[in-house]
């Protein structure tokens, strides 16, 4: 029987997160990114991703792109937080988010498919059919996110698109779906060249996905304390 007091999909919609969100201090705003989910809207889906892995980037640390100076490139970077800052890296797309002040950013480094009654299985299978493996077969789908490209892949977002813009709630926002992480680890950017303040534990994971982002920092031979900080 057909629930009539049931909303219809095309019913519902998000509720993005306001641009004043964004316009904090970087490492604040990754760790608290962490939980909140990603919907672009392609082809009348929304497709989904929550939000399980972030790196803080400011300015005045040799290991940010705006660290480098401004170009036109890369003026999101020096705008309002709440821009869309995307470039590539090794090919892909990365999608990252101006924070509070010039020069400062958050990427978001990694994400788990999520499905609602908002993003339901047809949108689960365009993302898999989005973002195959070397073989053209359907990824896993804990790692179907599992990396900035990856994640970007899956969800369609394609650095033309969307760099240096502002997020249209119509079609691309963040929401906060009350799916805060219990604990958050601290620890190491990932890629930082040596002698680029590699040692600056800005990356930020949600502690429950850890399995799954781009390199597991609860691995063996990981100390806390040493190589991460376990939050509350």
């Amino acid at each position: 029987m057909t629930n009539l007091n049931a909303p219809s999909v095309a019913a519902l919609k998000p509720h993005g997160l306001a641009d004043a969100f964004f316009d904090r201090d970087a490492q604040t705003l990754a760790r608290d990114l962490l939980g909140k989910v990603i919907r672009h809207r392609v082809g009348g889906l929304w497709l989904s991703a929550r939000i399980i892995e972030t790196e803080a980037y400011y300015f005045e640390e040799k290991g940010s792109h705006a660290s480098l100076g401004y170009t036109e490139k890369r003026k999101a970077l020096f705008l309002d937080g709440g821009h869309i800052y995307m470039y590539y890296a090794r090919g892909g797309d990365s999608l990252n988010f101006s924070a509070l002040g010039p020069g400062n950013a958050v990427l978001i480094k990694s994400a788990y498919p999520w499905v609602d009654e908002l993003s339901g299985p047809a949108s689960l299978a365009q993302m898999l059919l989005n973002n195959p493996d070397g073989q053209g077969r359907p990824r896993p789908s804990q790692k179907l996110c599992a990396g900035q490209t990856l994640l970007c892949k899956a969800l369609g977002l394609k650095v033309p698109m969307w760099d240096a813009k502002r997020f249209d709630h119509e079609v691309l926002l963040v929401e906060d779906v009350g799916a805060a992480p219990a604990h958050v680890i601290q620890t190491t950017r990932l890629g930082i060249p040596q002698g680029r303040d590699e040692h600056l534990m800005y990356r930020f994971v949600d502690a429950a996905y850890a399995p799954y982002c781009t390199r597991n920092p609860l691995r063996r031979g990981q100390v806390e304390g040493r190589d991460y900080i376990l939050l509350n």
